[in-house]
């Protein structure tokens, strides 16, 4: 029997924050994490394997920052849990025991039932796998047309990198743009456009209803009982939680098979925590259950877990989850954060929105300046900030941060209109014409000509 303060299960984003986490603020305690993967992918580097970094070997979640505390790493897949004995027991034959347990199995892509065909040769997913990942990048080399089914981030992303290598890409989307999930369609369909000037083929409105070969994959056949031809499918259409486990050891699920965990990750049984894309996550603005899966959004988790485990140390501070996306095609970044415009109408909130488009650069003819739109999503009644879109340059993705920290913070319109900002023109958009503001000041603008005949 081997014994730890903390176990963690799991080596991904989750399990390297959780582990630092754990072992820093308690560094009088042992942490082990154990992981069935040898080396770790960075989750949101992945599609980038397949031409921007070339190839999974630099793309590899670095363990020095565990190492480094002390943390002891164990390559091996644990089996069963008793929680009661709080023991494990692993697949080398290893049997742990531990104090405080935090679950970390992160997810699994999701290969629909109804789909014919997924079980051909050359139908892929994007699993956070090495191994897996490495065979799929060498038989691609073998292929010329690929379908990508599923526009969300990762379809998108992979999309645009096989495109790089000369390959012909089609990117098939069941909505009317790709994106079209995350973003208002102003956003999306320019980033479709863009897509499309890059060489990738988009097909949307269109669902693919099955992979069709003789043990390989030779075509595939859409909603609207076209056919294309294909020599790989790779299919991107979301990710389940990985659970299975958890439920073996009696842990309490949701209706959409996440483990349920409060603010502080504790889950239904004593002393066992859960983190990242297999826990229970609540919508920052809506209260409902959400499915959002991001490695930021595990890392988050994972830091609240490990600094809950003893002592509760971020009473009211976590209400709930808040969607911060970016991605980039070519040299043009797209962000969101909160609630799009569609999503917020359909919640039932009354919103008013504000849209400005300036330079991210002073002036705009430095170089490397590029254009950057800002949308604000308010909510008409409070004026309280519920969403956010931006596309610009490089600066897109920390932009988006901003936006997420107004809406953790329950700023309203009026607080943005007077956030103090530091600009500089090299790094930033002019403070005359700093777009997220005069978004805001045509939000404030709107909202003012609304109250206006009730104070006639």
């Amino acid at each position: 029997m081997i014994n730890t303060d903390v176990l963690v299960i799991g080596g991904s984003a989750t399990g390297l924050v959780a582990g630092m986490t754990a072992k820093s603020n308690n560094p009088e305690k042992s942490v082990t994490v154990i992981r069935k993967e040898e080396k770790v992918m960075i989750p949101c580097g992945i599609p980038y394997i397949f031409g921007s970094v070339d190839s999974s070997d630099n793309n590899i979640l670095p363990d020095a920052g565990l190492i480094g505390l002390g943390v002891d790493i164990v390559i091996d897949e644990v089996l069963s849990v008793d929680t009661e004995a709080k023991t494990c027991k692993t697949k080398s034959g290893e049997e742990y025991s531990y104090g405080k347990l935090i679950m970390g199995t992160g997810s699994m892509p999701a290969i629909p039932k109804w789909l014919k065909g997924t079980e051909l040769d050359n139908v892929f997913t994007i699993p956070k796998n090495k191994v897996y990942l490495d065979d799929f990048h060498k038989k691609l080399e073998n292929f010329n047309n690929i379908v990508v089914v599923g526009a969300g981030f990762i379809g998108v992303e992979v999309s645009d990198e096989i495109n790089k290598t000369g390959k012909n890409v089609t990117l098939v989307e069941i909505l009317p743009n790709v994106l079209g999930a995350t973003f208002d369609a102003e956003f999306a369909s320019k980033a479709e456009d863009m897509l499309v000037e890059r060489g990738v083929n988009v097909k949307t409105n269109c669902g693919i209803q099955e992979i069709l070969g003789d043990g390989k994959v030779e075509s595939v056949k859409f909603a609207d009982d076209t056919t294309m031809e294909a020599d790989a499918v790779i299919l991107s259409l979301g990710y389940m939680p990985n659970t299975t486990l958890a439920k073996e050891m009696g842990l309490a699920l949701n209706e959409f098979g996440f483990i349920k965990a409060d603010q502080y990750r504790r889950t239904s049984v004593k002393d066992v925590f859960a983190a990242g894309d297999c826990a229970e996550k609540v919508c920052f603005s809506t209260g409902k259950l959400s499915k959002i899966m991001l490695a930021s959004t595990a890392c988050t988790e994972a830091r609240i877990a490990g600094l809950n485990l003893y002592d509760l140390n971020t009473f009211s501070t976590f209400k709930g989850t808040i969607g911060v996306y970016s991605t980039c095609i070519g040299d043009t970044g797209f962000g969101v954060a909160g609630l799009i415009e569609q999503t917020a109408v359909a919640e039932g909130f009354k919103v008013v929105t504000g849209e400005f488009t300036g330079m991210n650069r002073h002036p705009g003819k430095l170089a490397g300046a590029h254009s950057e739109t800002v949308k604000l999503i308010v909510s008409e009644q409070s004026g309280l900030i519920l969403g956010g879109e931006v596309m610009s340059g490089s600066s897109a993705g920390e932009l988006t941060n901003v936006m997420g920290f107004a809406i953790q913070n329950n700023m309203t319109i009026n607080d943005l209109l007077v956030t103090q900002i530091g600009t500089q023109p090299m790094l930033t958009a002019s403070p005359a014409g700093y777009p997220l503001i005069k978004a805001a000041e045509v939000v404030a603008k709107k909202l003012k000509a609304k109250k206006a005949p009730a104070m006639a």
